[in-house]
């Protein structure tokens, strides 16, 4: 349980700050609504349509696009990390996770999935 304290300190303390953040927005912020106020924001647009409106499909797959590359990053920093102790192992991963993102983007590049027409 003692090595876990900190991290358990570290989680109160930053869920206190939250949401003593959120009662005092409450209790002290401005509270005028305005019809502008309450509409949804749609990308400084006045939203049109429905909710119910489909998505293109494009809209999910640059999503996914950038998933795959958080995924990388969260890769390399631990490799990063522990490189002096891997060596060339490390190089030799790192350039096989590369070459098989290469491969996938070159596939995305292939099916024209980034154009946007």
């Amino acid at each position: 349980m003692g090595d876990y304290a900190n991290v358990l300190l570290m989680l109160l303390v930053a869920g206190g700050i939250g949401l003593l953040a959120l009662i005092v927005s409450a209790i002290f912020g401005p509270k005028k609504p305005t019809k502008a106020k309450l509409m949804p924001y749609e990308s400084g647009n006045d939203p049109v349509g429905t909710a119910r409106e489909r998505f293109p499909v494009h809209f999910y797959l640059v999503g996914m696009l950038f998933i795959i590359f958080d995924i990388e990053t969260a890769f390399f920093y631990p490799l990063a990390v522990a490189y002096k102790k891997l060596g060339v192992f490390a190089f030799w991963e790192a350039l096989t996770f590369v070459i098989l993102v290469l491969v996938g983007y070159l596939y995305v590049r292939g099916k024209k999935v980034l154009d946007w027409k």
